[in-house]
């Protein structure tokens, strides 16, 4: 078991034993690999126009290469772990432009709300492409991911924990009825082993999981804790709890994790922001879907760059634009696209239904357990 401190940041399981462990015995597959990539095609066509009604989204181009001194792109976890891959653009140039491969949209849609000129209570909705190399690459961890990155302009009235748990319900809706229509069309997937998706989320903050699980890490708690709900939404992913480390590291500048929202038994708990987390009845553990939350002000943004030591952050485009009130209020997330085909098509690996690269070690196991991933 990985000490808390461990578990804060560095996505993955760490060790290929532990994969080994964690992969499912004498796996057969639903759905075969061509009817696979119809059935996802159909649940992505389904998504997104979801997302569209339920939250009034409009699909839009999204960067794949940003400018390195923008600060735009995506710092993932704030302490510095995962850095993006860089190179220089423009040949013939006298100085190239110094650029990065995006990790994710996080950023870039806030201030893409005012380049199109969206209004309170309108957002976009992207159909994002990022390469985070850092990762250690197991059954549910790639360094090429796909998301619907979406944002939303909202009102200051509209940063409430009430807004932000509405929300998250319209979006469970939508990836929970994705998974009904699949297993409609494709009647394979209504098999035995695994029950229907879960009717509706339970809410609940970080702080109360701990008090639950006080001595676990935060996988281990959240695998728990998902025995008991098979569909949740961890609130305040970020802030300090009481044993003195946030539930997971968290980037500074975008989400929300520092005001205070829950009162409970005297104590007060901190965040808007969260993550919709399944128990995926295939591999028997935790399945995160999607990281969203209620933005920073300039106000939350100083005390969190404060607290995380990257006050520095502030000189960079993005921050100033912040500061200056140049780009609006929103509430925004990423949905992970192949890790929502793995839920939703019962599958055992990232790999079927996404194509990236893969170590020896990976495919070794997997060959081993009659998983097939795509190359």
């Amino acid at each position: 078991m990985k000490s808390k401190q461990a578990d804060l940041a560095g996505p993955g399981i760490s060790t290929y034993d532990e994969v080994s462990k964690i992969l499912p015995e004498n796996y057969s597959p639903v759905l075969p690999p061509l009817s696979r990539m119809k059935a996802l095609y159909m649940v992505k066509d389904y998504i997104e126009k979801g997302l569209a009604e339920k939250l009034n989204l409009q699909m839009v181009q999204v960067p794949l290469i940003v400018r390195k001194d923008s600060g735009v792109n995506d710092y993932l976890d704030r302490d510095g772990s995962r850095t993006p891959v860089e190179f220089p653009a423009g040949l013939g140039l006298k100085e190239r432009i110094p650029t990065q491969v995006v990790q994710a949209a996080t950023k870039w849609k806030r201030m893409a709300l005012a380049q199109f000129e969206c209004e309170e209570g309108q957002g976009i909705n992207t159909d994002m492409r990022a390469i985070r190399k850092d990762y250690f690459l197991d059954h549910d961890h790639s360094c090429y991911v796909d998301q619907w990155d979406w944002e939303k302009r909202i009102t200051p009235e509209d940063r409430t924990l009430g807004y932000l748990k509405d929300t998250v319900k319209n979006i469970w809706a939508v990836i929970r009825d994705a998974g009904r229509m699949a297993r409609k069309e494709f009647p394979e997937l209504n098999d035995d082993r695994y029950p229907d998706f879960p009717e509706e989320l339970k809410f609940i903050h970080a702080e109360e999981i701990l008090a639950m699980f006080p001595d676990l890490p935060r996988k281990e708690r959240e695998n728990k804790l998902l025995e008991k709900y098979p569909a949740v939404f961890i609130i305040g992913i970020g802030a300090v709890l009481k044993d003195g480390y946030p539930h997971e590291m968290r980037a500074a500048d975008y989400d929300d994790w520092i005001t205070p929202t829950i009162m409970k038994n005297g104590e007060q708990m901190f965040g808007l922001n969260g993550d919709i987390l399944v128990y995926n009845p295939v591999t028997k553990r935790r399945h995160e879907l999607t990281s969203m939350g209620v933005r920073v002000t300039k106000e939350t943004m100083k005390l969190q760059l404060e607290l995380s030591g990257q006050l520095d952050f502030l000189e960079l485009p993005y921050h100033q634009a912040i500061l200056n009130d140049e780009i609006p209020l929103s509430i925004g997330g990423g949905i992970g696209q192949a890790r929502t085909y793995m839920y939703l098509l019962r599958c055992a690996h990232l790999g079927e239904v996404t194509v990236s690269v893969w170590p020896n070690e990976l495919k070794q196991i997997c060959e081993v357990k009659n998983i097939v991933v795509l190359e």
